[in-house]
């Protein structure tokens, strides 16, 4: 079975109905299985939408704490170890305060679960570049598996309506059938 590069299944695309459809597997299981695959795709499809509204609020969050450091480690570079930098820190969203800080050649960082460790500005800075080239990565996956995931959803939506319409034709031509051999008969 063919995949993409991260292991979602290729949907089989119906070319001629009567392959899928036979006396073991008739309509009915054929269109369950459409169905059921393609709830299959939608779930995979809603868990990368969440991974990539996550991301997308975390991305920004990571750019602005590596600005923070880059600047932290540039002001640290400075020969006047004595000079103070006045800032304006967040304390939520819509709440700012203002202080003055002395270098000091380390900064802590939250790395979640409530755990914060100190780092040497350098090290943190190399640790946020990390991870915000993976986070950037892992964004560009979920992109491409979100459009693979919804060509699959419609290849699939596309083979259970080609299976419920040659069934429809087939039963169409099953009634012509029969009232065609019961005017054969009253005649």
């Amino acid at each position: 079975m063919e995949v993409n590069p991260r292991g979602i299944p290729k949907a089989p695309f119906v070319e001629n109905v009567e392959d899928h459809v036979t006396v073991e597997e008739p309509v009915e299981i054929v269109l369950k299985k459409f169905q059921e695959a393609t709830a299959k795709y939608k779930f995979m499809e809603m868990n990368h939408l969440t991974r990539k509204r996550n991301l997308d609020a975390k991305i920004p969050e990571i750019r602005k704490t590596l600005e923070m450091v880059q600047f932290l480690e540039s002001e640290a570079g400075d020969e006047d170890d004595s000079k103070e930098i006045e800032t304006m820190y967040e304390l939520n969203d819509t709440l700012y305060a203002t202080a003055k800080i002395k270098p000091t050649g380390k900064v802590c960082l939250w790395l979640g679960a409530n755990v914060m460790l100190e780092y040497p500005v350098e090290e943190a800075a190399e640790l946020l570049a990390s991870k915000l080239s993976a986070a950037l990565k892992t964004l560009k996956n979920t992109e491409e598996d979100l459009a693979y995931l919804r060509d699959q959803i419609t290849t699939m939506e596309v083979n259970t309506a080609r299976v419920y319409n040659w069934d429809v034709k087939q039963r169409r031509i099953a009634r012509a059938k029969a009232e065609a051999a019961d005017a054969a008969g009253l005649d």
